[in-house]
């Protein structure tokens, strides 16, 4: 399997994984909890966050652990992918987050695609996905530019389990997993004509966020082969292969950092 495969089978899994933790604990908690709405929501967001942990160290060594086109975008407009690398994360997000939330409905016992009647339309809403997306870009660089990647993870899931509580749309703040949860006519969906306004106000959010990581680190073009955690650049699969041509997984610099990607790939 060539590097670039990889890394879309791992964007694919994780992000199939984040959609089945956001719908699956949507559907347990509405029946665990029918009649208390801000129960429902802490069980959510506490699950959401939590598995985006376990979710991120489990893939990232591998693609970054993006999970999310507009991360994808980002680090496009920054220079760590190639249009081709971009095209391919995008691509496998969409797909995993239908898997995933077809996974979730047939766990609990729903058909496999259920329409989502649930109409999220208002402009609160909408500037919710703004600052939830901002929000959501500006810790991954800020991690990222502090060399502190170890704590990627955990700043990220804490922060999507707060953007639940304080945004007012509930922090979708990625389209693969907004998109995906049209197909589930439960706590977590959202009806298809919804959908539309919230991919426009999450590319504002991330179209604002690249201005301000820009600002506030100007050499953050330097850092983007490191997001969201530090991975497998593709140009090492050949640069760095070993005598007998396999990729070294472990290959690292003086620094214990993994070489750096080559920008005339």
């Amino acid at each position: 399997m060539t590097a670039l495969a990889r890394k879309a089978l791992a964007e694919l899994i994780g992000t199939a994984f984040l959609v089945a933790a956001v719908v699956g604990s949507g559907i347990a908690a509405a029946r665990l909890s029918p009649s208390d709405a801000g129960l429902q929501l802490l069980e959510n967001s506490l699950v959401t966050g939590t598995a985006l942990v376990a979710i991120i160290v489990a893939v990232g060594p591998v693609s970054g652990a993006h999970l999310n086109p507009v991360v994808t975008l980002v680090d496009r407009v920054l220079g760590g992918l190639t249009n081709a690398e971009t095209a391919t994360y995008v691509a496998a997000q969409l797909i995993g987050g239908a898997v995933g939330v077809v996974l979730a409905n047939l766990m609990f016992g729903l058909s496999a695609i259920e329409i989502s009647r649930h109409s999220r339309a208002a402009g609160g809403l909408w500037l919710g996905e703004v600052v939830a997306t901002f929000g959501l870009l500006l810790v991954a660089f800020g991690v990222v530019r502090s060399g502190r990647t170890t704590a990627a993870p955990f700043a990220i899931g804490g922060y999507i389990a707060a953007a639940y509580w304080f945004t007012s749309s509930t922090s979708f703040a990625n389209p693969a997993v907004t998109v995906a949860r049209t197909l589930s006519d439960t706590f977590a969906g959202i009806a298809p004509p919804s959908v539309p306004a919230f991919l426009v106000a999450q590319v504002v959010g991330a179209a604002l966020a690249v201005a301000a990581v820009r600002l506030l680190y100007p050499d953050a073009a330097r850092l983007a082969d490191q997001l969201v955690v530090p991975h497998e650049p593709a140009a090492a699969a050949t640069a760095t292969s070993s005598p007998t041509g396999a990729f070294d997984d472990h290959t690292v610099d003086a620094g214990g950092r993994r070489p750096a990607r080559r920008m005339a790939e």
